[in-house]
């Protein structure tokens, strides 16, 4: 790629700004929903290439297939972000896109069967959480440069809109796509992808100071290694290892989260010593930063896992109850949370501009509080519950994460050095996508804790009660929790897939009800239910941290930020110092 100049917000005009909204945007929203558009279609894809998920030895196909893309994203954010702070943001983020065309083609034309075809599809999401990451990491960094001070909030609360909203529109394109044809929710992002690949190349353009530097090679392999250990054993601590409900005591697991964390240890030595670090760990020193970046992964650990625990919630247990056949209700599922995404919507940039008027600390604070609220109205709710409050519960959930979200990026990014905006912004998103990792692996485990602790029994009593003989219930009811839960999750009859043959020795009144809407949905309720409030009342407990993270934030007001010609000066390098001393005043909070 041939080396392109750095331009002044002047030179570009008045519009400019606003043609960097549109297309990261963009980029922002057709990375997000694919990050999920997966989640409803694994039944269609794994049927499509005939794996069966729920068999033991295809428990890390569906895991890599769920959890591979935010893996990747949280161990190469930062790097592409400090990449495009030494080389330019918007030619990272141009690679990005096509990068994350080509990858979604190679997943549409995907022509092997089985396992195969299992590891193809894992590679190339894998690949397409590159060009995913390259987005992400200069997205925020491009809008940053792009905007004044007292329109960033508005910029990058659209911007958030755009990446929270396609993680829940991925949910209903899957649904109402992969019943067609599964290769179709991969082949719907590549118009997007080319037309958005040629838009950026031809329209973006490098505005930002950009600090040529040695990569740091050490940092970087450390932080990679470190991250990738530690994500793969929370990934699996979900599985179940010997006679326990998950693997938490594997030493593979062990030996993965204590090896991993070991390794972090030695990257924050190295980040120390080093010139020109991968975590430019002076960059804590800023007050809003560090509380910002504090709030921010106290949040995403609270919210992480909360769209897989109502999916399962729902396709599990409340549409069967409603009269929804399982097939159906991974579609229904997705279209039932959309009070969420329509709270987050309206909130957002509502937020995002108020922060610009009014600061941001109250209203991130005020956000999480609301969320934190929310979690506790879930815990009260009936698992068989009215949907209308349901639905109240969850556009106020989405307000609140709106409320949050807006405020707190504007008010992080904000605060960084005009040459490190882009590093600034791929360590907060790293700490954002690890945290929902982490979230996931926990709510999870919570869970299978709970099903693990009653379900045996009571499915056995059941079982034996409507026909199956004795031998066969508990061996059934003494299956892994995990393999319940991810069938109540996949959309699949789990009595049906558990029973197998055997359904057919059973009389058919009792083989019917057994495989009905009702048996398993009941038997499910209440350990379901002890295991959620064990896990929205952590929820709880971070959100708030995180609301008490924000109001550490050193607010700025409309009075104290930068003004346009400020922000000119600092973005065009026309400031008396070099490329380091161009920090912009809200930089020293």
């Amino acid at each position: 790629m041939a080396e392109r100049r750095t331009y002044s917000i002047a030179e570009l005009g008045p519009r400019y700004k606003w043609i960097a909204l549109s297309n990261t945007t963009l980029g922002m929203l057709i990375a997000t929903i694919n990050s999920s558009i997966v989640l409803i279609a694994l039944p269609d894809i794994f049927k499509g290439i005939g794996i069966n998920p729920l068999e033991p030895a295809n428990t890390s196909y569906l895991l890599w297939m769920i959890m591979g893309f935010l893996v990747v994203t949280a161990v190469l954010v930062v790097s592409f972000g400090r990449l495009g702070d030494m080389y330019g943001r918007a030619r990272m983020y141009n690679l990005g896109f096509a990068v994350f065309t080509v990858s979604s083609i190679m997943l549409a034309i995907t022509w092997f069967d089985g396992d195969a075809a299992a590891l193809w599809l894992i590679g190339w999401r894998i690949v397409q959480g590159v060009g995913g990451a390259f987005l992400m990491a200069n997205s925020s960094a491009i809008l940053t440069d792009a905007f004044p001070a007292n329109q960033r909030g508005l910029a990058l609360g659209m911007n958030g809109v755009a990446a929270i909203a396609g993680s829940f529109l991925g949910l209903v394109v899957g649904g109402v796509l992969a019943p067609v044809d599964w290769n179709l929710i991969f082949l719907v992002s590549v118009p997007f992808g080319v037309i958005g690949t040629i838009w950026a190349y031809l329209k973006l353009h490098d505005t930002g100071v950009r600090k040529h530097a040695r990569m740091d090679w050490w940092g970087n392999i450390t932080f990679a290694v470190g991250l990738i250990a530690v994500l793969i054993g929370i990934t699996y601590g979900i599985q179940p290892y010997g006679s326990s409900p998950t693997g938490w005591g594997s030493p593979m697991v062990l030996s993965c989260l204590i090896g991993g964390i070991a390794v972090l240890v030695a990257f924050v030595v190295i980040e120390t010593k080093v010139d020109n670090p991968l975590f430019r760990l002076s960059l804590f020193k800023i007050r809003s930063f560090t509380w910002g970046n504090i709030a921010n992964l106290t949040a995403s650990l609270g919210r992480g896992g909360l769209q897989f625990i109502l999916i399962i919630w729902l396709q599990g247990i409340w549409l069967p109850q409603h009269g929804y056949t399982f097939e159906q209700t991974p579609l229904w599922a997705g279209i039932y949370m959309l009070p969420m995404t329509v709270g987050f919507l309206v909130a957002a940039p509502t937020s995002g501009i108020l922060a610009d008027r009014i600061g941001s600390r109250l209203l991130a604070s005020s956000g999480l509080l609301i969320t934190a609220i929310t979690f506790l109205l879930l815990i009260i709710l009936p698992v068989n519950f009215n949907y209308w409050a349901f639905a109240a519960i969850l556009l106020i959930n989405g307000i609140g994460m709106g409320m949050f979200s807006s405020p707190n990026r504007a008010e992080v990014m904000n605060s960084l050095p005009a040459d490190a905006r882009g590093s600034g912004a791929g360590m907060m998103t790293t700490f954002q996508n690890a945290a929902m990792v982490l979230s996931i692996g926990f709510f999870f485990s919570l869970i299978i804790a709970g099903l693990s602790s009653s379900l045996p029994a009571t499915m056995s009593q059941g079982l034996t009660e409507h026909g199956v003989p004795a031998a066969s219930a508990s061996q059934i009811a003494n299956l892994p929790a995990v393999a319940v839960l991810f069938a109540a999750f996949l959309g699949y009859n789990p009595i049906q897939q558990l029973l197998g043959d055997q359904l057919s020795s059973l009389p058919p009144d009792q083989a019917s009800f057994l495989t009905g809407r009702s048996f398993f949905p009941n038997l499910i309720s209440g350990p379901f239910q002890s295991g959620l409030a064990v896990a929205f009342g952590f929820a709880i407990a971070v959100c708030l941290i995180g609301a008490v993270a924000s109001l550490l934030t050193k607010d700025a007001r409309p009075k104290d930020r930068e003004t346009v010609g400020e922000e000119l000066a600092a973005v065009a390098g026309e400031s008396g110092g070099g490329p380091s001393e161009l920090v912009s005043p809200s930089s020293e909070r």
